[in-house]
């Protein structure tokens, strides 16, 4: 890993990978959340097809350099938080 991808970032990550992070803590959120704050073993198969699911869209729309440090982060590829960027087409 080259110096560009950490300096300024105190975690070591890529921006890439803090924006899979986020995602995929965003959807086990979510899942765990929609399940009655519980997930049961049976459901792990469809737990983690939801967030691949939601890591195959944040890696689709996700730009190098597209978001500044701290700005809108991508609410589970759908549409960013903030507003600025409308995101169409089908998901």
């Amino acid at each position: 890993m080259s110096d560009a991808y950490v300096v300024g970032d105190p975690d070591g990550l890529s921006p890439l990978l803090v924006e899979l992070r986020d995602t995929i803590a965003r959807e086990l959120h979510a899942q765990v959340a929609l399940r009655g704050e519980r997930i049961e073993l049976a459901d792990l198969p469809e737990v983690s097809y939801q967030v691949t699911i939601q890591v195959e869209r944040a890696l689709r729309l996700w730009r190098p350099g597209s978001q500044p440090r701290g700005g809108a982060r991508f609410d589970g590829g759908r549409a960013p938080i903030d507003g600025s960027r409308t995101v169409t087409g089908d998901l």
